[in-house]
């Protein structure tokens, strides 16, 4: 021991002995146990290996800027799911009250569990494989579910890029192919294609010149080249964003981020001097307040939560890992969970604004039809001049008035009204009208910039937007798989990522059939929810209740500079694990309730039709939840068996001066003054008791029975420096 440290001058002096261990030993000199009488595995010491894991720790890549760091996790979290997800359950489940539910679940689930897993992959600075091998080995499966989930949700998200990237190259045409149905010859003769006549003309772009979609999930079809080429170069562009992790993708967030927003804001002044935006703005934020006691809507708001923030992907964790461990993870929670939130009420404006505008041409073209219709039944004495209100002018006929009409109408022909076939024309039928996901992306909001000015400059910055918002995400999602492999497994970084994009890309090509929408569908509603659900509350509960909530506080305090406020102590002991819970529970009866099934395009029909999924089809289905939780369990029965080592009978562990951190939230005042050495050299307890000798990995011996939370034996004492992942 040195000859100037506080404890042996303490030895030599009459002082009482005041204080603690942790300020003892922040005085004293680095100590190995690898390399010391500590080391009770009888592994030897390998200099060379040991070298290289410091080495590893300390060189680990780093963000270039805090700003750098919060674009990437703003670029992560704000997605496609914002702009074409949010709006509809807004619409669905109360206009403007479905926002106090989802703020008050953001609140007591999404801000905390966003701000645990920002924590621990700071503290830990691994990838979701190594963090949670350190924080509970037997729960090690947590981090390899959450890279199978990130593979399946990456496989079809990358598609929907790949659309997006379809759609813009067609931009740069006007008209804009999708504003008129194609004129088709029938011999001499020139006809409007059939199957457009009968629906629209985006929504046939969509179906038949963008998917040449089949008739159903068993009718393969074979590749559609045009989507096969489109999903080659979105893989290209991930790989190319992510082969150089984040000095790479760093980087493009710098755009992929902030592009977004400046396209979002661009349409929003462009809608709002749209005819009707209003009108889409007032029906969007007129509260149901009724709906709110719905559990269906609180249900549905805390899964939209849950997938807004990437909670259990490993995304967040590895962007985080990267951080320095001083760096204020607190504020980066609250500061990307706000904004998200932001993002989703700004995306809604502008989809209800352009909705509205879409939603008042819609109903003008039906005003014109039916007039039209109603001026023949008059030509043809069907209905009596006498039904039509003196002041109405069909050349300038106005919806006011159209109703005012129908209603006269619908009255005096009550008992053969329906042989009329008049449409009510009304504006609300049409703002009703609730569309997600592609259906709002590539049918109803591509329909409505046909009718803007300059309309081919809109959809370029529209599908740009996409292509940035889907790109940010799957870099997210990439990390989530790149970053614990390569801590785990010592992979080359380059390699590895380009083999899994040109794999990810082979496996895709399932979705570029002319049935890959289905698909696409099916891995949508099926690969990630239950899987991730089930990861998160494992993540809260190996956090909170293994290894201890009271012992992580103390951690993120002395990490943090400052002690988080008392309420994410109870919200991770408590009350998210409760929630988290009823959500998993509500999903199960909800996948229950719901037949599997999917949206299928007929073409004879030119319309949708819902169709059950086949029996090989339901096996797929189900072999995807099943392999997705399968590391939970396995990883569990070989650790708790001792199939393969955890890593729990191994006390070595390396600290640095100044980064060791005390577990103290077990011991009481009586077991800390144990540790602090006495006056007496011999009175000195010996930092191992003498009488009991290790069993193997096996016994049952007491140093088992008082081993740390995270199966780990020792001294009581974490240590900040990264440490080395397991199995």
């Amino acid at each position: 021991m040195p000859k100037n440290s506080k404890v042996t001058q303490r030895e030599h002096s009459s002082e009482h002995v005041t204080e603690s261990v942790a300020d003892l030993l922040a005085h004293e000199e680095p100590v190995d146990y690898k390399r010391s009488v500590l080391n009770v595995t009888g592994e030897t010491w390998d200099k060379q290996k040991d070298g290289d894991e410091e080495l590893d720790a300390e060189n680990r890549p780093a963000w270039n800027s805090k700003l750098q760091y919060i674009l990437a996790q703003i670029g992560y979290s704000v997605g496609l799911g914002n702009v074409w997800r949010f709006p509809y359950l807004c619409q669905k489940n109360g206009g403007g009250a479905y926002l106090v539910p989802y703020l008050v679940l953001l609140i007591i689930i999404g801000l905390p569990l966003f701000f645990l897993e920002l924590a621990v992959g700071q503290r830990i600075r691994r990838g979701s494989i190594g963090v949670w091998n350190y924080i509970c080995p037997r729960l090690g499966g947590i981090g390899y579910t959450s890279c199978l989930v990130c593979f399946f949700v990456g496989l079809y998200y990358n598609v929907i890029i790949g659309w997006s990237i379809f759609y813009f190259f067609k931009s740069f045409q006007y008209p804009l192919p999708w504003s008129e149905c194609p004129i088709v010859k029938n011999g001499s003769v020139a006809v409007v294609e059939a199957e457009c006549e009968k629906s629209s003309a985006t929504t046939y772009f969509w179906y038949r010149e963008t998917l040449d979609i089949s008739n159903s999930i068993s009718e393969s079809g074979g590749l559609n080249w045009k989507m096969t080429l489109c999903l080659l170069v979105a893989w290209s562009l991930v790989g190319l964003a992510t082969i150089k992790g984040i000095q790479s993708s760093g980087k493009v967030m710098y755009f992929s981020s902030l592009f977004p927003y400046v396209v979002l804001v661009c349409f929003l002044v462009r809608g709002l001097l749209l005819r009707g935006a209003v009108d889409g703005i007032m029906h969007m934020f007129t509260p149901k307040l009724d709906k709110m006691l719905d559990p269906q809507v609180w249900r549905e708001a805390a899964t939209q939560v849950f997938f807004a923030l990437g909670l259990g992907f490993g995304g967040v964790i590895a962007f985080s890992s990267y951080n320095k461990q001083d760096n204020n993870c607190h504020f980066d929670a609250t500061l990307v969970s706000f904004i998200n939130f932001f993002t989703s009420v700004l995306a809604t404006l502008v989809v209800f604004a352009v909705l509205g505008f879409k939603a008042n041409i819609m109903n003008e073209k039906c005003v014109v039809e039916n007039a039209e219709k109603i001026l023949g039944y008059l030509n043809t004495n069907v209905l009596s001049h006498d039904l039509i209100p003196p002041h109405v002018n069909f050349s300038h006929l106005t919806a006011k008035d159209y109703n005012e009409m129908y209603r006269v109408i619908m009255t005096v022909k009550e008992g053969h009204f329906k042989e009329l076939g008049l449409d009510a024309c009304l504006l609300e039928d049409e703002l009703n009208k609730s569309v997600q996901g592609t259906g709002l992306a590539f049918i109803a909001f591509t329909e409505a910039m046909t009718h803007f000015p300059a309309s081919p400059f809109w959809s370029v910055l529209f599908f740009l937007m996409l292509i940035n918002l889907g790109l940010g995400s799957m870099i997210g999602t990439m990390s989530g798989i790149t970053t614990p492999i390569i801590d785990t497994f010592k992979v080359r970084k380059e390699v590895f990522t380009v083999g899994c994009c040109i794999f990810a890309f082979v496996v895709g090509l399932i979705f570029v059939q002319r049935s890959g929408n289905y698909f696409v569908t099916m891995f949508d509603d099926y690969s990630a929810t239950l899987p991730l659900t089930v990861v998160v509350i494992l993540e809260n509960i190996a956090v909170a209740w293994i290894y201890g909530t009271k012992r992580f506080m103390q951690e993120l305090t002395e990490m943090l500079g400052f002690r988080p406020y008392q309420f994410y102590y109870y919200t991770w002991k408590y009350v998210s694990p409760i929630c988290m819970a009823v959500l998993m529970t509500a999903s199960i009866i909800q996948l229950g309730v719901s037949p599997p099934g999917y949206s299928a395009w007929i073409r004879e029909e030119a319309a949708e039709k819902f169709l059950f999924y086949p029996t090989w089809a339901m096996a797929i289905l189900i072999s995807l939840i099943i392999l997705a939780s399968l590391p939970l369990p396995l990883v569990f029965i070989l650790r708790q068996f001792h199939l393969v080592s955890d890593g729990s009978n191994a006390l070595s562990v390396t600290y640095k001066k100044g980064r060791m951190m005390k577990d103290i939230s077990n011991l009481e005042d009586n077991d800390e003054t144990r540790f602090i050495l006495s006056k007496v050299p011999s009175e000195t307890p010996s930092p191992m008791p003498t009488h009991r000798s290790y069993l193997g990995p096996g016994s049952n011996s007491p140093m088992e029975m008082s081993s740390a939370p995270n199966g780990r034996y020792g001294s009581g004492y974490l240590l900040a420096s990264t440490p080395e992942s397991e199995l």
